[in-house]
C-alpha cells in the first residue's frame, strides 16, 4: 500500500505521489509555500519544493477543470440557475 507524504515532508526529495483529494493537495501546497517562504530550506530542498509545488498545482488545476466540466454537463441537462423559477 502506498502512502502520500505528509505536508511537512513536502519539500523532501522523493515526495512524488499525488494526494488522494483536491483538499489534501491544497493543504500540502499551503505547507510547502510556508516552508519555502520561511527561507529556512537549503537550496536543494527549495528546488525540490518548487518541483513538488508545480506537481500539486497541476493536480489541483486538473481536479478543478474536471469539476467545472461536470457542472457544465449538469447545467446543460436542464438545471436552472438559482434565480430562475
Amino acid at each position: 500500500m502506498s502512502r502520500t507524504p505528509s505536508p511537512a515532508a513536502a519539500a523532501v526529495p522523493g515526495a512524488t505521489e499525488l494526494p488522494a483529494t483536491y483538499e489534501l493537495a491544497l493543504e500540502e501546497l499551503e505547507h510547502l509555500v510556508a516552508a519555502m517562504e520561511s527561507q529556512q530550506l537549503p537550496l536543494d530542498q527549495l528546488l525540490q519544493g518548487y518541483k513538488r509545488g508545480a506537481e500539486l498545482l497541476g493536480f489541483c488545476r486538473t481536479r478543478l477543470e474536471a469539476v467545472e466540466q461536470q457542472v457544465r454537463v449538469l447545467e446543460s441537462d436542464g438545471l436552472k440557475s438559482w434565480g430562475e423559477s
